[in-house]
């Protein structure tokens, strides 16, 4: 997949997981990778600046297979950025469909 389709949608794939559950770094990539081929060293500097931004805070939680977890949890200001970074994906993803699904282009 493209790296710029990537970047773009990457911080709204944090948002969303995070507004379902609070999780780890590593957590995050892991879920994400399942669909979007990424690596780690994509995601933590997009989560000290999200963080930074306000969209979420973080805290510690003992790991019983190691030290303790930095935890991601969602701000109310990160679901208000979700919800409007999701209108902005659809009303996207609906231009680009139109535009290949349209037959006859005008060129």
């Amino acid at each position: 997949m493209n790296i710029q389709f990537k970047k773009g949608v990457l911080e709204l794939c944090v948002l969303v997981l995070l507004s379902k559950n609070d999780c780890y770094g590593y957590e995050l990539v892991e879920k994400i990778s399942k669909y979007i081929n990424i690596s780690e060293g994509t995601v933590y500097p997009l989560l000290r600046r999200l963080q930074k931004e306000g969209y979420f805070t973080s805290y510690l939680k003992e790991s019983t297979e190691g030290p303790p977890r930095k935890y991601y949890k969602i701000t109310d200001e990160g679901k208000k950025i979700k919800n409007e970074l999701i209108d902005e994906w659809n009303h996207f993803v609906k231009g680009v469909n139109s535009i290949i699904n349209e037959e006859d282009l005008n060129e």
